[in-house]
């Protein structure tokens, strides 16, 4: 019995304070921040259309297999050494006329948006980057190619990321200040931070407000995107059905934050692709959820790059409670025997 008492005393001094540990799981608690949005808003709406069109995996691309992954080939598998022509049509629909449809949508509406771009991609789609430029988008980066980084060297991811910026800086007139690579691996964050030159990144789901990690080039801001405030969900199990799915899920998360944020304002990301929210059915949705938010007053809707300068703007001082990013360091040891 006293062995049993001594390991469970071990194990809850191991569990409140870890050492080294790498997460932060605390965050900012329970008295986060307020993030003073401008006017008083008590949300920060945004909305991301990630452009991949041209930035798939495919053989004609140089990769080893075709793309199955967020397309309505339900069950897609990567071939091996062969063009999926279903898949690549899916994509084309994406960028022929998936885009065209979300830039009238925002764009008749006046409601700015960030693109997640793939820089392949871009440089495939001249006009369509034309487009983005006039509509005042900004254009984040989405990597290099829209592929998983989680088998990459760090050496070769590096080697993405720096060609991904040249493309996109050829391709739109300046290079991009926000990334988000998606399926990202343990070296992104560190390959972000030692590049020093993005005003925020993307690659993570962990909390309602932006928050600050540390880098060797000094604080960075991370603006969390959403999975679940996202059109993948249509093609995902146990995901969205129907557009109403859609709305009412999009409609449900505002609603809660709005009432929130009468005491304690958040921001919301909703996520699109122009593949799949870019087909008819699934843009009404979009439509409704936009109809939605016209009823309420004190919404802000800013690009991401709005948000990342109104952070660095006004929450300067948060950086003093920064902890240093989680750059991949060594998994803390077990003391399981």
């Amino acid at each position: 019995m006293i062995g049993c008492a001594n390991d469970t005393r071990r194990y809850r001094q191991r569990m409140s304070a870890p050492p080294n540990y790498p997460r932060d799981l605390r965050g900012y608690g329970r008295t986060p921040p307020d993030p003073r949005w401008p006017g008083g808003a008590r949300i920060a709406l945004q909305f991301v259309v990630n452009f991949e069109e041209g930035g798939e995996r495919a053989t004609l691309h140089g990769d080893d297999t075709s793309e199955a992954f967020l397309t309505d080939v339900l069950g897609a598998q990567p071939w091996f050494g062969q063009r999926h022509m279903n898949v690549e049509s899916m994509f084309e629909y994406g960028s022929r006329a998936g885009f065209w449809r979300l830039l009238r949508i925002f764009n008749e509406r006046n409601v700015p948006a960030t693109v997640f771009g793939v820089a392949t991609a871009l440089e495939r789609n001249p006009e369509i980057v034309t487009a983005m430029r006039e509509a005042n988008w900004e254009i984040a980066s989405h990597g290099l190619k829209w592929i998983d980084y989680k088998d990459f060297t760090e050496a070769d991811e590096r080697h993405d990321l720096r060609e991904a910026l040249r493309i996109h800086t050829e391709v739109t007139g300046e290079r991009p200040y926000g990334w988000y690579t998606g399926r990202s691996s343990s070296n992104t964050l560190k390959l972000v931070l030692e590049d020093g030159g993005f005003l925020y990144s993307s690659d993570s789901y962990a909390d309602d407000l932006p928050y600050w990690v540390l880098g060797p080039k000094g604080p960075h801001v991370i603006i969390p995107y959403s999975l679940d405030n996202n059109d993948m969900r249509f093609i995902n199990p146990q995901g969205f059905a129907t557009g109403d799915d859609f709305f009412h899920y999009l409609r449900d998360s505002f609603d809660v934050l709005y009432a929130e944020g009468d005491t304690a304002p958040k921001m919301m990301s909703v996520g699109l692709h122009c593949r799949l929210a870019g087909r008819a059915g699934r843009a009404a949705a979009l439509l409704r959820f936009l109809d939605h938010i016209e009823t309420r007053d004190r919404v802000w809707v800013p690009t991401r790059l709005d948000i990342a300068r109104h952070w660095r703007a006004e929450h300067a001082n948060l950086t003093l409670s920064a902890r240093a990013a989680d750059l991949g360091g060594a998994p803390e040891k077990s003391n399981r025997r």
